[in-house]
């Protein structure tokens, strides 16, 4: 049986060793991310040539993923390389003192705007939310804290202020430089950190594209101002990701739930793919078997019908990268056998803006209303795949394509499975019928007698050209 939701491992040292990226691969991953938060450009460029030659060895598309690392606002450094804070005592944040001279009182700040930003009274969260900070007093230079809750704080952990606010702009010069080498490396996502609007997505997309890149953008949704403009920011990704970790610190933990289905049902009304990330599985870090609550966390998220589960740590740089993986596809796997996960009624009463859509959208209401095994789209674009993988359905869609670049997009698609098609200038539609099945067979995914719906064009290669919709008996194509 196909896992229909997709998993993302994140790639770091654990799995730089080319035996257990092959034990990955063999596990399920159907996209990697590559965090540019961390390593060199050297590093990520090893990385993506290492898992491109895993996935060709195998056969398959793996997609890949450019996750900028945005204007994380951090502390600076200290100069024993952290301390202890306990509750009570002042602390203060200051912008003008340099990194490594932080001591108990003290410690210097990233992003020097932070006193413009805040005021008496707010609450800062460091460390994802481990210290929390009372601001007290506000200077040019300076922002005088009491500490509410203390505990261990090291180098350049993270700072956000409870229910949002901070106004860095979502694209660093860094990020500028790294939009440039991941369209260099021709990754097939870029995922954008810290968007507070649709202006934001929409100019690392021009920039993107101006590198000469064909992938799509992905919004991560972490900030509290971003869950005001989701509608605007969604509409101007092609994906989004729910990065639990920075929106709960600004939104609170227990605000994030509600958030999260919400999003996750947005996304889709919208026809656009929906990733959740982050703890999903942290305890296997350290632990070779998940909690059982992050267990249910997963199935949860697959109930509400989200495209794609990542893995941060737990496989970058965590101890059982292989292990984590097999529990997250078996998770997954059980969680679609439920009937919520194989029933849709999505845009029953709507409107259709194009052919193509129209005909995806019936394609899926025939395949759930008969017995048909499989859906075979032969497409340049994979628009008709996206459309068809946003009804919830328990049959394997297939995205026949000549363009790499479309069979890798499709990774993150739920329920959708690349099959390459050479031959798409075919235009006998009989003859074009034989050659899909016979592609379908080789791989196993049909059988004599089974019914698959091939959905085309009548002229092929061309992009949105979609406009047939074909039930065919296996065996009796012509």
């Amino acid at each position: 049986m196909f896992r229909r939701t997709k998993i993302i491992a994140t790639l770091g040292p654990s799995t730089d060793d080319p035996k257990v990226l092959d034990r990955l691969v063999k596990a399920g991953i159907d996209l990697v991310r590559l965090n540019f938060s961390h390593q060199t450009a050297d590093d990520h460029r090893r990385r993506v040539e290492a898992i491109r030659a895993c996935a060709d060895a195998y056969g398959k598309e793996i997609g890949v993923i450019a996750d900028l690392q945005g204007p994380k606002i951090r502390i600076e450094k200290f100069q024993e390389g952290q301390i202890l804070l306990e509750e009570g005592n002042p602390f203060t944040l200051d912008a003008t003192l340099a990194s490594g001279a932080g001591d108990q009182t003290q410690v210097g700040i990233t992003y020097k705007q932070l006193p413009k930003d805040v005021r008496k009274d707010d609450i800062l969260i460091l460390d994802d939310g481990r210290i929390s900070l009372k601001v007290k007093e506000v200077t040019d230079t300076q922002v005088h804290c009491k500490v509410l809750v203390g505990g261990t704080l090291s180098n350049s952990k993270g700072i956000n202020r409870q229910g949002g606010g901070l106004s860095a702009d979502a694209l660093t010069h860094k990020d500028k430089t790294d939009i440039a080498l991941a369209a260099e490396m021709d990754v097939d996502y870029l995922a954008v950190s810290f968007p507070r609007d649709a202006a934001d997505i929409q100019e690392a997309r021009k920039l993107f594209k101006a590198a000469g890149s064909k992938g799509g953008v992905i919004a991560k949704i972490e900030r509290a101002e971003a869950l005001k403009n989701s509608k605007g920011i969604i509409n101007a990704s092609d994906a989004v990701m729910i990065a639990r970790g920075d929106l709960g610190v600004e939104i609170g933990d227990a605000s994030l739930p509600a958030y999260q289905k919400q999003l996750i049902k947005q996304a889709r009304d919208l026809n656009k793919v929906v990733i959740t990330a982050t703890q999903m599985m942290e305890s296997m870090i350290q632990s070779p078997i998940p909690t059982r609550a992050e267990v249910s966390d997963v199935a949860n998220a697959v109930f509400d019908g989200t495209d794609a589960v990542m893995l941060s740590g737990e496989t970058a740089a965590g101890k059982f990268p292989v292990k984590a993986i097999t529990a997250m596809d078996r998770i997954c796997r059980e969680a679609e056998k439920q009937p919520v996960t194989q029933v849709s009624d999505h845009r029953m009463a709507t409107q259709f803006g194009r052919i193509d859509e129209a005909i995806a959208m019936a394609t899926m209401y025939t395949a759930n209303h008969l017995s048909i095994n499989a859906i075979a789209a032969l497409t340049e674009s994979g628009s008709t795949a996206l459309w068809m993988s946003r009804i919830n359905t328990a049959i394997p869609i297939y995205a026949i394509s000549r363009d790499i670049c479309t069979r890798r997009r499709v990774t993150l698609y739920r329920g959708v499975h690349s099959i390459p098609f050479e031959d798409v200038q075919v235009h006998d539609p009989v003859l074009a019928n034989k050659i899909i099945i016979k592609e379908l067979l080789k791989r196993g995914a049909v059988s004599e007698g089974d019914l698959v719906v091939i959905t085309k064009g009548d002229l092929q290669g061309i992009i949105g050209g979609t406009n047939s919709m074909k039930i065919v008996c296996v065996g009796q194509e012509n």
